[in-house]
């Protein structure tokens, strides 16, 4: 296979120039469409469906689109096409039949699994045409491997979510037996529920469960065969991407494509348009923190808690997770004052309001044990987060709301103490050797993550990273300012007057000693942006070893000009 793959068709000729938007051209997602039953005479009971063919799953006709993508973005003959991509994909589908990808994040619609295993692969093969692979072989090598890591890219794209199958979902089949899915396609009617207690992210480690039954032992004995590759999709395959090198960063931008154009265009749910696709965001990010990161119902401190005819939240908690969970999602516009995140809040109807009309509630918490406290609260309706039986048991003890008059505005006025043993702001400028558990260590390791994830945006107009005088540059305060928005846990724990003050970690990071000093000993440099906009000045920090956070950095930004006369900071 390998000899006959390594001969070109023509068919490179259509490769296109990529952009997010243009994954999907001449693509429009049909949400909840019913292919033709294999048994549509026999009415089965509510909730229980038939399983289908893999021809009757991919004949709708948004899913030929997206067949036909796939076949254009690859450069092998039909035959080839037909081992390669087709069964694999007619396998995938037969295994994933109409479960969604998620309960109620993206692609939570009936098929949706399938919907994102195809569009990912659509999205994955197009980011694929800009690189020559393997990186730094010789042009030789890189043609006599081209079709078999585009091949292993693309199965890497549609197996990212097939644990699923293992790990969130309980499929029950006729005869009352739980189906697995390591045992094959369903051949009678099933039915299914969420796991109420899966484990986030424990789908990408059970990949691998279900890699051979997809994609058959033909295309697995070709691509061992090339183990720079193998090493790669194999990471993959484990849900480490972090290991798995240029494989890894293009299946999780697919990824972020494919979801991203799930929560804002949905036609069905009118989302579109701005305003929805936010309140979606919004929606789908106070779930997850409800099902993975909030603690509801304690016997004593609490993040929220939930009576029978409502949900509260303690205001400055949720809205500090809700906008770090955001924005380490790669979302951006997220409003960094609370009182503008309360009003968003308000103006998508996703919180209650108060008698005077604002966000914030004060309210009294008292446990069944005669634990009591106050804080200010979110009051949120249960049905926006659960399912009727999927809520969990309400609250044991009684939410007192205050007869008092309510804020004049949305903002919280009780403030979260600062925990015990919390770091105070260093006191001196005189740099010392960090601490083990210093909070620019983590910082370094999120720069890590944030470049190699595509998280963070380099060299544009509003990025806070540009390469210049071949190194990094860091802008400053701006870059540290959105680690704490990602971070607030470690902004509450670093000044108790002012979590929001940044100043503290530039001090901690000025400690690594990881920057370049200017001539005078001063740390911050000045750059002078020469492009359209000229005048505009950006100071920050330039890195002594760029490769320590990035595993290569590109040509110097064109349009900013390093300042080496300038004599203060």
């Amino acid at each position: 296979m390998a000899k006959a793959l390594s001969k070109k068709g023509k068919r490179h000729s259509r490769r296109a120039h990529f952009g997010v938007l243009s994954c999907f051209d001449g693509y429009a997602p049909e949400k909840g469409v019913t292919e033709s039953s294999t048994s549509a005479d026999i009415e089965l009971p509510s909730g229980w469906l038939y399983p289908q063919s893999a021809a009757a799953l991919l004949a709708a006709p948004h899913r030929r689109t997206l067949m036909e993508q796939i076949w254009q973005r690859t450069a092998v003959s039909p035959a080839q096409f037909a081992v390669l991509y087709r069964a694999p994909l007619e396998r995938y589908a037969e295994l994933v039949q109409h479960f969604p990808a998620s309960q109620s994040h993206h692609h939570a619609h009936p098929g949706g699994l399938l919907d994102h295993g195809l569009e990912i692969v659509v999205c994955a093969l197009k980011l694929r045409q800009l690189h020559l692979l393997p990186l730094g072989s010789p042009p030789e090598i890189q043609t006599q491997q081209a079709e078999a890591w585009t091949a292993g890219i693309a199965y890497a794209a549609l197996l990212h979510d097939i644990g699923k199958l293992i790990t969130d979902l309980v499929v029950q089949d006729q005869t009352g037996h739980r189906w697995n899915p390591w045992h094959g396609p369903l051949r009678q009617p099933y039915r299914f529920r969420h796991n109420p207690d899966r484990q986030y992210r424990l789908h990408g480690a059970a990949t691998g469960l279900l890699a051979n039954a997809v994609l058959g032992r033909e295309p697995l004995d070709w691509l061992s065969g090339f183990p720079e590759l193998w090493a790669a999709l194999l990471h993959a395959l484990a849900g480490q991407y972090e290991h798995a090198g240029i494989l890894g960063e293009l299946v999780i931008r697919a990824d972020q494509a494919s979801v991203a154009r799930a929560l804002g265009g949905d036609p069905v749910q009118a989302l579109a348009a701005p305003r929805h696709a936010l309140q979606r965001k919004l929606i789908d990010g106070l779930r997850y923190l409800l099902h993975d990161v909030l603690k509801l119902n304690q016997p004593e401190a609490s993040d929220g808690w939930l009576t029978d005819d409502a949900l509260w939240l303690v205001s400055k908690t949720v809205s500090d997770k809700l906008r770090a969970h955001l924005l380490s999602q790669g979302i951006s516009g997220i409003p960094e004052r609370n009182t503008t995140l309360f009003n968003i809040l308000q103006e998508h109807s996703l919180v209650l309001d108060n008698p005077d009309g604002k966000a914030i509630w004060r309210a009294t918490v008292q446990s069944d044990s005669g634990w009591t406290q106050t804080f200010t609260l979110l009051k949120l309706s249960p049905a926006l987060i659960w399912e009727p039986d999927q809520r969990p048991a309400a609250f044991a003890g009684r939410v007192q709301v205050e007869t008092a008059a309510h804020n004049d505005s949305n903002e919280p006025n009780d403030v979260p103490d600062l925990p015990k043993g919390a770091a105070p702001l260093p006191a001196s400028d005189e740099a010392t050797q960090p601490p083990e558990d210093a909070p620019a260590l983590p910082f370094m390791q999120w720069l890590r993550d944030g470049i190699r994830e595509q998280r963070l945006a380099m060299n544009d107009s509003k990025a806070l990273l540009h390469t210049v005088d071949g190194t990094l540059f860091l802008v400053s305060p701006g870059i540290f300012h959105r680690y704490l928005q990602e971070h607030p846990e470690i902004a509450n724990n670093a000044h108790s007057n002012n979590p929001r003050d940044w100043s503290w970690l530039q001090k901690q990071f000025e400690q690594l000693k990881q920057h370049r000093k200017r001539p005078n000993d001063l740390n911050l440099w000045t750059c002078e942006v020469c492009g359209p906009r000229p005048g505009k000045r950006l100071h920050g920090y330039l890195l002594l070893r760029p490769e320590s956070v990035s595993a290569q950095v590109s040509f110097d930004n064109p349009y900013l000009r390093l300042m080496t006369n300038e004599h203060t900071e």
